[in-house]
């Protein structure tokens, strides 16, 4: 069963860091660089595009949480992020602050 962009798009979520620590546990955490669209990745990830992924991956736009990024957001009390779940992996990204 293939899911459109709008489906998708309704699945976006926003939560703090804490929350995401138990999949973080599990290895199922996968930060998306704020360059990219949350919600195309996890269609490319949803649709098994393994060409798009990797090409993500071999450019560093996506991956697994480093030791850094782990350090800093612990530190980081209450850090938000815009999530959406992929079985069996949650796509993070970075919620920046506003700008204006």
């Amino acid at each position: 069963m293939t899911v459109t962009r709008e489906e998708m798009a309704t699945k976006v979520d926003v939560t703090d860091w804490f929350s995401l620590r138990a999949h973080l546990e599990r290895g199922g955490v996968i930060v998306i660089d704020n360059l990219l669209d949350l919600v195309e990745v996890a269609l490319k990830v949803a649709n098994d595009d393994s060409k798009a992924i990797e090409g993500w991956i071999t450019a560093g736009q996506i991956g697994k949480p480093t030791a850094q990024q782990i350090e800093k957001w612990d530190a980081e009390k209450g850090k938000q992020f815009l999530c959406l779940i992929v079985s069996p992996f949650v796509l993070v990204q970075e919620k920046l602050p506003e700008s204006g």
